[in-house]
């Protein structure tokens, strides 16, 4: 059997994202938002999906990289006519002190050699493929008519050589420029020249303001690069990831839809890019809790829109699904769940801008009034079961994750009483602490020397290792050492990878390994001063990327494929932490 690799590069601009295959098709593109229906979707349904692509009339091979250090992705097709390349991109730069972002995917087609008949596809959907959009063609462009808002096509193609999917020779500069409601009215060359150079080289700026080792720079940029995109800078959310219902594996029936901010995810997210130097994130994303804190007087869900709602729900839809996986869904019933790790998440999240003193924490919230908030949900829930932070939907138990959580949160707090100076904050953080601390020892197993996933069950589970990388244990004592051995023995999985767990679910036992576990384990390695093997298994995840350094959320261990969600931040962000782990244990030098 074939190994399965998602054959697909993505581009964004923090207002949106699009995922670009090695066949030149725009396979998944949601606008206006990323969680809004797809306007481009075969991903899930080659019928109902629409297509945007750029085509020889014979067989071809193709080559696919992105620009350096950037977020503009190039392929190229070689076909018996000739060869061409077209550059994808989502134009992003600074104008007028503030980031231009617009809803616009620009697509420039460029002949390298011969003489290539190429054929321009270009049929957008709505409302998940039940809307087939009318083309009406303008002076130089297509508008696309059934959507809410108009969607536009400008180009210098033949708009009749558009509409009728016919060939033509390309003899010269193309371009296809699509944008949201708004119309381009501008110069087409110059436009795409202009935003093109622009979009380049802000990324390769960003990138040159990135604070990182010389051990896998290449890995963590593109990383850095793919999380970035992620963000949803209009409201500061984060989303996992950019798709929905592509499977833990195949047949699992494991589809899920993560085009939302988990709170739990943006907290290593932005651990990630703050370990980089990048505090902007955050400053955004302070913003989004802020609104959420604003909102929400009892608890947190676990997840939220990009616009900070929870009020949504998990529905089926009518789609073949991922290489024929059902169902497809779109929601996702996590956000009715408990899962109370999420609370000292947000206060580790934030923290950096009340300590740091790069940050002027007096402009923001009041921080005794909003830490204390979070503690009061603490107090609140910091003996109660929930669904853990793998949202077990029929299995609720008292995780040793959530309450290490709980402990780090309150350990944050403890920082930023001691840093504003209110005492009885503080007192009340440490009251917490020590209160988390109980119910985490109650979880430990003396006999087997490790800590369980719960109170009262013998299940381990890969999410304890955070209780070294989280210092709860201290790394160079024997506990740790020996709850690392115990973790690893039952969990690890050939080439350095790592199942979440082994024991059943709501949904059976789980096949494929989990990518952020297996990076996860590479730093509770160098914790524990085991750089040696923690270096050796890091270099074996990397080689479980696509073509272009992008990460799935699952692998299976036996033969690498990639599967679940693509590309996954949390896996991104395991491979930026594990390294940033290795360069400091190593003592390595920080290119700034």
């Amino acid at each position: 059997m074939r190994k399965h690799i998602y054959e697909s590069g993505i581009i964004g601009n923090c207002s949106f994202m699009a995922h670009v295959h090695k066949n030149t098709n725009i396979t998944w593109m949601c606008w206006p938002r990323f969680d809004s229906s797809f306007i481009f979707g075969s991903l899930l349904d080659e019928k109902k999906g629409g297509e945007f692509s750029i085509l020889p009339r014979q067989d071809f091979t193709s080559y696919q990289y992105y620009i350096d250090n950037t977020n503009v992705l190039v392929t190229e097709i070689t076909c018996p006519d000739g060869k061409y390349r077209i550059t994808d991109f989502a134009p992003r730069f600074l104008l007028y002190e503030r980031y231009y972002k617009p809803l616009m995917l620009i697509r420039k087609i460029e002949p390298l050699s011969g003489n290539p008949h190429v054929k321009v596809s270009c049929r957008p959907t709505g409302h998940y493929g039940e809307l087939q959009l009318r083309p009406a063609p303008g002076s130089n462009h297509l508008e696309f008519l059934g959507l809410e808002r108009s969607v536009r096509l400008t180009t210098n193609v033949s708009l009749n050589y558009i509409q009728d999917e016919q060939f033509f020779v390309l003899n010269e500069v193309k371009y296809c420029i699509l944008t949201y409601e708004k119309p381009l009215e501008a110069p087409l060359e110059h436009t795409g020249e202009d935003f093109l150079t622009r979009t380049i080289n802000y990324w390769q700026h960003w990138i040159k303001n990135t604070g990182i080792s010389n051990l896998y720079q290449k890995e963590v940029i593109r990383s850095a690069l793919a999380l970035k995109i992620h963000q949803y800078e209009d409201t500061g959310a984060i989303i996992a990831a950019s798709t929905t219902s592509l499977p833990e594996f195949d047949g699992s029936g494991r589809t899920w839809d993560y085009r939302f901010c988990w709170l739990r995810d943006a907290y290593y997210i932005l651990n990630a890019l703050n370990n980089l130097g990048h505090f902007e994130e955050a400053e955004h994303y302070f913003q989004f809790i802020a609104n959420i804190t604003e909102l929400e007087t009892g608890r947190y869900s676990p997840l939220y829109t990009v616009t900070g709602k929870n009020e949504f729900v998990e529905t089926i839809i009518d789609l073949d699904g991922y290489k024929g996986n059902k169902p497809v869904r779109i929601g996702n019933q996590a956000v009715e769940h408990i899962q109370n790790d999420i609370y000292g998440q947000v206060l580790l999240s934030l923290i950096p801008l009340y300590v740091d003193r790069r940050c002027i924490y007096q402009r923001r919230l009041d921080p005794s009034a909003f830490i204390n908030d979070i503690l009061d949900k603490i107090a609140m829930t910091i003996d109660e079961s929930d669904a853990g932070i793998w949202e077990f939907r029929n299995i609720a138990q008292k995780h040793c994750y959530t309450n290490l959580f709980q402990w780090a949160g309150c350990q944050a707090a403890i920082k930023v009483a001691g840093h504003v100076g209110d005492e009885t904050l503080l007192k009340k953080a440490k009251m917490l602490r020590d209160k988390a601390t109980q119910n985490i020892e109650a979880c430990y197993d003396p006999e087997r020397k490790v800590y369980t996933q719960a109170v009262g069950t013998e299940h381990l589970d890969a999410s304890t290792l955070q209780l070294i990388m989280m210092r709860y244990l201290d790394p160079a004592s024997q506990r740790a050492r020996d709850h690392l051995a115990a973790v690893e023995k039952e969990l690890k999985a050939d080439n350095g990878l790592f199942y979440r767990y082994v024991h059943k679910d709501d949904f059976g036992k789980p096949k494929t390994t989990f990518l952020i576990t297996a990076f996860w384990y590479v730093e509770a390695l160098a914790c524990v001063g085991r750089i040696e093997e923690a270096v050796n298994n890091f270099d074996h995840l990397v080689k479980f990327s696509n073509h272009l350094g992008l990460l799935s959320e699952d692998v299976a261990a036996e033969d690498g494929s990639q599967w679940g969600n693509f590309p996954q931040a949390y896996s991104h962000v395991g491979l930026m932490n594990a390294a940033y782990r290795i360069a400091k244990k190593l003592d390595l030098p920080v290119f700034v």
